[in-house]
């Protein structure tokens, strides 16, 4: 088998259906647009939901309540039991979570959660920490401090 060889399988391709080939073809007069109207007419596009004049769903459709997700905090979740990848005593930091691979993707705060068990003494510096992770993390005799983002200084002073 060679590039040149490579072929679809047996029909997966169709021909385009030739529209207006006389009656007798099923595509042929009115080619598929049916009579007159909107549609039959050429450069004819409807867009997505338009009812004819009529007042659409998504308009008759009642708006309620309020979305605060565009304001929600959103934090990048890391385990207790993964924090013993890293050495005994090390000083971890949010840069140090993402180069070992635990804290990835667009999130940009990271909050330490408690599940699993921690074997070694840590001094963690993350944006958030559960109360149940910061217990065991102060259990070997660890810390959990929580960095404070830095806030743009605005003009108004």
């Amino acid at each position: 088998m060679r590039l040149h060889n490579l072929q679809p399988r047996p029909g997966a391709k169709h021909r385009r259906k030739r529209l207006g080939q006389g009656e007798s073809s099923g595509r042929g007069k009115t080619s598929g647009r049916g009579g007159k109207g909107q549609s039959a007419r050429s450069g004819s596009s409807i867009r997505p939901g338009f009812e004819g004049g009529q007042m659409p769903l998504i308009r008759r459709l009642p708006k309620r309540g309020f979305n605060n997700a565009m304001h929600t905090v959103r934090y990048a979740p890391v385990n207790v039991s993964d924090l013993n990848t890293f050495e005994d005593g090390a000083q971890i930091d949010g840069a140090a979570l993402r180069k070992a691979g635990l804290a990835n993707g667009t999130l940009k705060r990271i909050k330490i959660l408690g599940k699993g068990d921690l074997k070694k003494k840590l001094t963690i510096l993350v944006d958030a920490c559960s109360a149940s992770a910061r217990a065991k993390i102060e259990k070997l005799g660890g810390t959990c401090e929580i960095v404070v983002p830095k806030e743009p200084k605005s003009d108004k002073a």
